[in-house]
């Protein structure tokens, strides 16, 4: 019986044509299901992170002048508030009362649960007892108080205590824990302007 006889080029060629599976075809609902699949992941992600991370947010006003500037753009944390409340003079992201702008405001936690807070010439007194505001405010001779901050909420005010809209406001008033959704740790714009706050 006669043997086939083959030249090395067709084994070769016959190799890969075994080897070698042609992939099929995708079907134009299956690119479309993919590319669907592929925003619904990023918004998934971008849902998170903007949810449990942080997020960009633009200051809007002088209200907390001198320490932020009106357009300045700040990174805030959220993954800290999830397992840790805010401090005293944290400056934070917040939810107003009655607000459906859809926008946060940024100020800074002055009174804690339970505590009661009197503003005597622009001087903050907690139970009785005078508190150092060692930060960057501008000058004022303001008066607010006493006022006892009711349990689980926070008594927020702008550094720029002349011209801010805060606890003081009948139509603020303390925020709840819930209301408080962010811990500002830096501007990143303008460019020049870059640093961290607080710590």
């Amino acid at each position: 019986m006669e043997q086939e006889k083959v030249t090395p080029e067709e084994k070769t060629g016959r190799k890969h044509k075994k080897g070698k599976k042609e992939k099929p075809k995708k079907t134009v609902k299956q690119e479309i299901f993919e590319w669907v699949m592929v925003f619904v992941v990023a918004a998934a992600m971008a849902f998170v992170v903007r949810t449990f991370i942080f997020e960009p947010v633009r200051v809007d006003g002088q209200s907390m002048l001198n320490t932020l500037q009106d357009n300045e753009f700040m990174i805030a944390t959220k993954y800290d508030y999830l397992t840790n409340d805010p401090e005293r003079f944290d400056i934070v992201i917040c939810d107003y009362p009655n607000a459906d702008d859809g926008m946060y405001r940024v100020k800074r936690v002055v009174g804690l649960p339970g505590e009661t807070l009197e503003l005597r010439a622009g001087e903050l007194y907690i139970n009785g007892e005078y508190v150092e505001q060692n930060f960057d405010m501008t000058e004022n001779e303001a008066y607010f108080g006493p006022y006892t901050v009711p349990e689980g909420c926070y008594f927020v005010m702008g550094d720029n205590r002349n011209n801010s809209k805060d606890s003081r406001s009948s139509m603020v008033g303390a925020l709840t824990r819930a209301q408080i959704k962010g811990h500002v740790r830096a501007v990143i714009y303008p460019f020049d302007q870059m640093r961290k706050i607080g710590d």
